[in-house]
């Protein structure tokens, strides 16, 4: 998409531009293509820019889960990325919890636990975490 190609004048006149995936490369086309991208550019660096300050915002919490136990340390069930996501809205970072990894998956005894959280393609961070008892 957004792409400036060269194809054979058949198959542009009586396929693409039809279908509407493409339109003729004329000056005027060319001037909205290289002013689209930017405006994504600029957007991309907002974006990339709020990732960061919530990736700062991150660094200074301190994560506390508290969870049901068992027997010592053993949880009554786990842990998850989606008990992590709630935890970070909590504390005002809103993240999907398809964007959170643990290593290991469910956490499933007390303890500090690391999870790779990513806020956007360019811009990752590690957050720290503790499951404690629930009083």
């Amino acid at each position: 998409t957004d792409d400036l190609v060269t194809v054979k004048p058949g198959y542009g006149r009586n396929f693409l531009i039809p279908q509407g995936m493409a339109v003729m490369a004329t000056s005027s086309a060319k001037k909205v293509l290289a002013e689209t991208l930017k405006q994504r550019a600029h957007k991309e660096a907002a974006n990339v820019k709020a990732a960061k300050a919530q990736a700062d915002q991150l660094a200074t919490l301190e994560l506390k889960i508290p969870a049901k136990t068992g027997d010592g340390s053993k949880l009554f069930g786990s842990i998850t990325t989606a008990d992590v996501s709630d935890l970070l809205a909590k504390n005002g970072i809103e993240i999907e919890k398809k964007f959170i990894s643990v290593a290991g998956g469910a956490i499933k005894r007390l303890g500090q636990y690391e999870a790779d959280i990513r806020f956007h393609r360019d811009v990752t961070a590690k957050a720290t975490f503790t499951v404690v008892e629930e009083k």
